[in-house]
């Protein structure tokens, strides 16, 4: 289910409210003395194509940001851990400035859930007086917050706090706590406080627990509501920060006694993540972005992106960025000013000059801006992941088709940027078909042809806050085991096929294996060598000062163009490498999920999972956060907190 819509004019913040908060909590005292520690979860079992190799190579940019507050309002003594570089971490060891820290966040996607978990339940066996106060945000709280409060009555463990909003929701919350703490008293006495005297209620984007007298069970979950959020997203701290806070890697339990040196941050996270924009004018009906930015679309001015390339390229060395964008070219007079001025810092010289950008677009979008992407090229954007899901727009229709893919493809070409396409697979559409391109590897190939020296393919799986997420599960195509083996959720990424109507779903496991063993292979590394399709791109990717390179001499401008072109063509082998390394995971995998949904009978679910404990609003308000069939305790006889408003995609997806 979609998250709803504050009411019309509701949506965003009022401006400057951000800087204002982060203003007051910088003058509120006893800040010095509070330690926080920042966990990204992370599930090794997902390393699979199309992440692996960059999911362990670019410091997630949720725990950089709630860092980079903290640092801004004053809290100088935060640690994030990145559980791709730190497995073996745990909470019952960490140790920070010599002793167990007074905050404990956590950010997990829905794949990550186990590590999540497992996290918030070490926790909760740190005794009751020592125990730091626990905070899980991240994509799996912000569509679904129950998960981070255990509902097992053999096990008691529970985050005290779920932050379903942005920074600016964790920012006021912290101010909150501040304003009510007693000097010497723990955050978690503060929130307890805070709690039961309401005043977490006028705080929208959280949810917290109501537990029996005694400390006994969980009675029911309240939900303060979908939050307002930030529209002018220059009010956000310097994400600088975030880097200067990362633990480093390790196979040790505990933290190091410092933080990982800003020389040895290239190293790790060779790509940094930036937030460029925010938002997509696309509905599409797997997807939850348009609803959760409440149909807004936001973005940070080009002089602001300029100047934090600029920090971390000078900072740490880092000059490969890939914009956290769900639509880039969603807004052109957006796209034109940050594109304009990252341009004009370009031609002035270091750092802008060596920079390269990549971001996410779609077909759609890119033909509309076909006359200014000279201009986008000139910014330091060397490629850009199109969302080409279905070339026939048989599935997906987001205004494509088989021509404008290619027009988009030839464009980007000719404008030295290299298209990465994004595909879909689903039930209706064969592995091959003749004399048409429905089928996956007629696409595939044609994709290929036009250009692109990667891809990446998935099968569509329930996405927690998309339009059909309730029915693709109430209609029985949501998988809840194969034989004995149940869907755990770090399988729910689109690699592994866990809702279908196909009479064989193993074979569409197959049709993915086959899929990217037809892009990546040795065949076509050979062929990489000698006929690059990144050569355009890259030949003529000059890093180097204009008025350096005009003062060489023929002989060294040829052998600069020979020396580009070589890179070129290593490259694009060097995509082909990448791939079939993945590719080697993706088998090892994934081909014991397709055997078994080949051999075993496989299980499927009837209704949508919803929350086990009871949800509410504030007051006698219904959850906004709780799927349709969550109890409402406020609400007898109602057990349903918000009614069905699903579309049907059944017959979509099996046509």
């Amino acid at each position: 289910m979609e998250l709803p819509r504050r009411a019309r004019g509701d949506e965003l913040l009022v401006p400057g409210k951000m800087t204002a908060l982060r203003e007051r909590l910088r003058h509120l005292p006893g800040k010095p003395d509070l330690a926080t520690v920042i966990v990204s979860a992370f599930d090794h079992r997902t390393r699979v194509l199309p992440f692996i190799l960059a999911d362990t190579r670019m410091a997630p940019g949720g725990v950089r940001a709630i860092g980079s507050a903290l640092v801004d309002v004053g809290f100088d003594k935060t640690r994030i851990v990145l559980q791709q570089w730190n497995r073996s971490f745990s909470p019952l060891h960490m140790r920070l400035d010599g002793r167990i820290p007074d905050l404990f966040m956590i950010s997990s996607m829905h794949l990550h859930s186990a590590e999540c978990d497992r996290l918030i339940r070490e926790v909760c066996r740190i005794e009751p007086d020592k125990r730091p106060l626990i905070m899980v945000g991240g994509p799996r709280i912000r569509y679904e917050p129950w998960h981070a409060f255990g509902a097992d009555p053999n096990e008691n463990w529970a985050a005290d706090v779920a932050v379903t909003g942005e920074e600016y929701v964790f920012l006021e919350l912290l101010e909150v706590l501040l304003s009510m703490r007693a000097a010497g008293e723990s955050m978690r006495s503060a929130f307890a406080r805070a709690r039961d005297s309401g005043a977490l209620d006028e705080i929208p984007g959280i949810v917290y627990a109501r537990r029996a007298p005694r400390g006994g069970p969980i009675e029911e979950l309240v939900d303060t509501g979908v939050q307002r959020l930030l529209g002018d997203l220059d009010e956000l701290p310097d994400s600088v920060h975030g880097y200067k806070l990362l633990e480093p890697p390790s196979n040790q339990m505990t933290l190091a006694s410092q933080a990982l040196p800003a020389n040895r941050v290239r190293k790790y996270s060779p790509i940094a993540g930036i937030v460029m924009t925010a938002g997509c004018k696309f509905r599409c009906s797997y997807c939850p972005i348009p609803a959760y930015n409440q149909s807004q679309f936001r973005a940070k001015s080009g002089e602001r992106i300029a100047e934090e390339i600029g920090q971390i390229a000078e900072t740490f060395g880092l000059y490969h960025f890939f914009g956290a964008d769900d639509n880039f070219f969603n807004n052109t007079k957006r796209a034109l000013d940050i594109a304009g001025t990252l341009a004009r810092k370009a031609r002035a010289g270091r750092p802008h000059c060596k920079v390269r950008l990549g971001t996410e677009v779609t077909v759609h979008d890119t033909v509309g801006i076909r006359d200014h992407l000279p201009l986008i090229r000139d910014a330091g954007f060397a490629a850009v992941w199109l969302g080409v899901e279905d070339m026939t727009a048989t599935l997906v229709k987001k205004a494509q088709d088989k021509d404008k893919t290619e027009l988009a493809f030839r464009l980007l070409r000719e404008n030295n940027i290299l298209p990465m396409p994004m595909m879909m697979h689903h039930d209706s559409q064969p592995l091959v078909t003749w004399k048409s391109n429905y089928g996956l590897l007629n696409q595939i190939r044609l994709l290929r042809k036009a250009g692109s020296i990667t891809t990446q393919v998935m099968m569509l799986t329930p996405a927690p806050g998309s339009k059909w997420y309730e029915n693709v599960f109430d209609s029985g195509m949501a998988f809840s085991k194969a034989g004995d083996v149940a869907v755990e959720p770090h399988i729910m990424d689109g690699n592994y096929v866990v809702a279908s109507k196909h009479p064989r779903p193993w074979i569409k496991q197959v049709n993915l294996l086959i899929a990217y063993t037809y892009f990546f292979n040795p065949v076509r590394l050979l062929a990489a060598l000698m006929f690059s399709k990144s050569a355009g791109v890259f030949s003529s990717a000059e890093t180097r000062p204009a008025d350096e390179v005009k003062d060489f001499s023929a002989a060294k401008k040829m052998r600069r163009r020979a020396e580009l072109r070589v890179r070129a063509h290593l490259i694009d082998a060097g995509a082909q490498i990448y791939g079939m390394i993945g590719l080697f995971q993706t088998y090892r995998r994934t081909a014991g999920w397709a055997w078994r949904l080949f051999r075993d009978d496989i299980g499927r679910y009837d209704r949508v999972p919803v929350s086990p404990i009871p949800m509410r609003g504030v007051g006698d308000k219904p959850s906004d956060h709780a799927l349709p069939g969550t109890i409402n305790l406020s609400a007898p006889g109602k057990p349903a907190v918000r009614e069905a408003s699903a579309p049907d995609l059944a017959g979509t997806l099996t046509h």
